[in-house]
């Protein structure tokens, strides 16, 4: 199920990064300061890769 802008928003620091997956791969991550990172999670050539977005 898609992340909703209000669990988004209301997503809070832990004491580790962690992650609020949303679909095929992009997943919002939550650093222990408070920023928040969408993140792409995918495949190309049988390497696993990441790529943010808005950083």
């Amino acid at each position: 199920m898609p992340l909703t802008n209000t669990q988004c928003q209301n997503a809070k620091p832990k004491d580790k990064p962690y992650k609020l997956a949303d679909a095929a791969g992009m997943y919002l991550e939550i650093m222990p300061s408070g920023s928040k990172y969408w993140r792409w999670k995918y495949r190309w050539l049988g390497k696993e890769s990441r790529l943010a977005l808005g950083v």
